[in-house]
């Protein structure tokens, strides 16, 4: 694997910390800004709808802009709004600073996805991916714990300026390791792009990965509150429970860039059931610490094992959209993103308990099982349209002339 592979995914890293250390910092946020819990949830939704927002049109807008500079650019504009976030005194700035990073997050995602996929073979695609993925997960293993205990010793600031100061090194080595031209576009305009983003498989893949990143975001968003407060884990515990689910991610980025590359229709599949699933069980059994830990660590690992192959096979599915097929993957994973924690604050604000939100992510995951049925019917729809089109090609096919061939005239070809 290139090495700029590897340094996109440091880089993602220091994102990834950001858009999911909130998970262990709300309850500290909530009591500091004088707002609600799912008030203080809501700046993870209001991140995520930043990224869907700003992932097609930072794609747009950094189309043709050398590589190298679009990343530093926007991992620049991503570093400044820390020390903002850091800084404010108010739950207004505070929200308005998670967006404005987002859309510098989603200009970066598109780029790098795209970069990290230039890299390499098209054999090694899911591998690049799972790679820049992989940058979330370890996130979700070292940075989102360590943000949380950087919250219960120094406060929640502390892990925003952590943030910043992470992002430096990744700065420096982007810098050194980007290539400076500009992309190789070939002849594809913007419009003949979004053109071939039309596809129902497409649309309905997207759909698929927002559904299931919504009930993973929806409980991962409010695991604090359920294992310190259902599970009975001690606030001190919580860094270590999130580092348990960052570890299942990893395994499961990492078994999906060895599988999705050849089997990934299989992968979603059983994924998504296995999903449903671990869900259920895990709102039922969130009493019991035992059970709800190795249940925090399997949900990590088909979470994102299930979501790697998802973006592989959107990416696969617009060969004619090389720069915004991972603008949309993005946004789709971040639709999800979003939907989760507003749906998951809704059922706790509405006095349903701190396990709502895990039942709320098994009806998520029972639509994304819904409309993957769909996806298979059109996939076989589309699989004997080309078979009759082939039919009507040979039948329509003009006869030879047997007098001027000399041989016997045929339909079809020898």
């Amino acid at each position: 694997m290139p090495f700029v592979v590897y340094v996109l995914g440091l880089a993602v890293f220091a994102q990834g910390t950001s858009e999911f250390m909130l998970s262990g910092l709300v309850s500290g946020i909530a009591t500091d800004l004088g707002v609600s819990l799912p008030a203080a949830g809501l700046l993870t939704s209001a991140f995520a709808i930043g990224m869907v927002i700003g992932a097609p049109l930072t794609a747009l807008l950094s189309r043709t802009w050398p590589r190298r500079r679009a990343l530093l650019l926007f991992l620049s504009v991503f570093v400044a709004v820390h020390v903002v976030g850091a800084l404010t005194p108010g739950y207004g700035v505070l929200l308005a600073t998670r967006v404005v990073g987002a859309l510098a997050n989603a200009g970066f995602w598109a780029v790098a996805l795209m970069t990290a996929l230039a890299a390499v073979e098209p054999h090694a695609r899911a591998r690049a991916t799972a790679v820049v993925v992989g940058g979330v997960t370890v996130a979700c293993v070292v940075g989102v714990p360590a943000g949380a205990a950087l919250g219960e010793l120094w406060g929640w600031r502390s892990a925003f300026w952590a943030v910043a100061l992470v992002s430096v090194p990744a700065l420096v080595a982007l810098a050194v390791a980007v290539p400076a031209g500009r992309p190789d576009l070939g002849t594809t305009g913007a419009r003949g792009e979004l053109g071939s983003l039309r596809s129902p498989r497409l649309l309905l893949t997207l759909a698929v990965m927002a559904l299931v990143q919504g009930a993973t975001f929806c409980t991962f968003s409010y695991l604090e509150p359920l294992v310190t407060r259902v599970t009975g884990v001690g606030p001190g515990w919580v860094p270590a429970v999130l580092a348990l689910f960052g570890v299942g991610s990893f395994l499961g980025v990492t078994v999906a860039g060895r599988v999705a590359d050849t089997r990934p229709g299989a992968l979603v599949a059983a994924g998504t059931i296995a999903l449903a699933l671990g869900w259920a069980a895990l709102a039922l059994t969130a009493g019991h610490p035992v059970a709800a830990l190795v249940l925090v660590l399997l949900q990590g690992a088909l979470a994102f094992a299930t979501g790697t192959a998802l973006i592989t096979r959107a990416i696969r599915l617009a060969p004619g959209a090389p720069t915004l097929a991972g603008s949309f993957a993005t946004a789709a994973f971040n639709v999800g993103a979003a939907l989760g924690p507003w749906l998951g604050g809704l059922a706790l604000g509405a006095g349903f308990g701190f396990r709502a939100p895990v039942w709320v992510s098994v009806l998520l995951t029972a639509a994304a099982l819904t409309l993957s049925a769909l996806l298979a019917l059109v996939r076989t729809g589309d699989g004997k349209a080309r078979e009759g089109a082939v039919v009507r090609e040979v039948r329509d096919r003009p006869v030879p002339d047997r007098r001027r061939t000399g041989r016997r005239a045929s339909r079809f070809p020898r």
